[in-house]
């Protein structure tokens, strides 16, 4: 009876054509739902068989084994900025999540979405999971991602938490910086009112986070700004779900206008119930 080997390993799911042009394979990740990711296997390149010298008399000259083939040299083939197509797409998904185009307790793929991009599906799962970090959205499993649904309970803490971050900064700032620092930040408080005058909540949205991470940015303190920027945006909502209009928006816009003009009169008292009822009032959460 014959003996049989060792059994073999299980193949990769490709089989590699006679020409040696690779096949695709679909790849899914448990993320996307129905989408796939696709991957080339390229056939493994062709190596010449080396003949042995074969015995002869003494005086015989062996010959030289044959030299391997020159690799093949790479295409000069530009790459790709995965990472600036991932923050364009991040850019656009928040922009999306703030017009309400993106509905709160909706799941969306990857692959859907970068087909409405014109994109792979691989910038567009990473700017999603970064937005999960965020608090934007959640994982939901074979499926994709949910967006996540503030309530007014949930909006109100993370006010008082940006409260708790950026009034006391504001206050020593007021103690310690001289007054012709806060004219600086004038023109972005002016972009703000701009913004809102237009009735534009994405942009008055980007407006105002420039103005307080400007703020904030004075402390010289970098982890504060990028915690309270953090905390701001889990705070945003989409404009479609809220009843958000021109003068809500202008109402609060003027607040940065009459905080900075509080700091250059040095009005402590004056600047803590400013900033306290800009960041924890019922006009709107931004």
């Amino acid at each position: 009876m014959e003996q049989r080997g060792a059994e073999e390993p299980p193949r990769i799911r490709a089989r590699v054509p006679a020409q040696g042009r690779p096949e695709a394979v679909r790849d899914r990740h448990p993320a996307d739902g129905d989408g796939a990711v696709t991957h080339a296997v390229a056939a493994p390149p062709a190596v010449s068989p080396v003949t042995p010298p074969t015995a002869g008399p003494a005086t015989a000259r062996v010959a030289a084994p044959e030299a391997p083939p020159a690799a093949p040299s790479a295409p000069s083939v530009r790459k790709p900025q995965r990472h600036s197509v991932r923050a364009q797409v991040l850019a656009a998904l928040r922009d999306a999540l703030l017009s309400g185009e993106l509905a709160p307790g909706a799941v969306y793929s990857a692959p859907a979405l970068a087909d409405s991009f014109g994109v792979s599906p691989t910038p567009v799962r990473e700017a999603m999971q970064q937005l999960a970090t965020e608090g934007a959205v959640e994982v939901v499993p074979n499926r994709g991602f949910r967006v996540a649904e503030r309530t007014p309970r949930d909006l109100a803490e993370l006010a008082e938490v940006r409260a708790m971050l950026e009034v006391p900064a504001v206050l020593r700032l007021a103690r310690t910086l001289a007054p012709e620092r806060w004219e600086e930040l004038r023109p972005l408080a002016a972009a703000t009112v701009t913004a809102a005058g237009h009735g534009d909540c994405v942009a008055y949205a980007e407006a105002d986070r420039a103005f307080h991470r400007a703020l904030l940015a004075l402390t010289g303190n970098r982890q504060l700004t990028l915690v309270a920027e953090d905390v701001q945006r889990r705070t945003s909502w989409p404009c479609a779900g809220t009843r958000v209009g021109v003068a809500d928006l202008l109402a609060d816009a003027s607040d940065h206008m009459a905080l900075l003009d509080a700091l250059l009169a040095q009005d402590l008292p004056l600047i803590e119930r400013i900033a306290r009822d800009h960041l924890t009032g019922n006009r709107f959460l931004h």
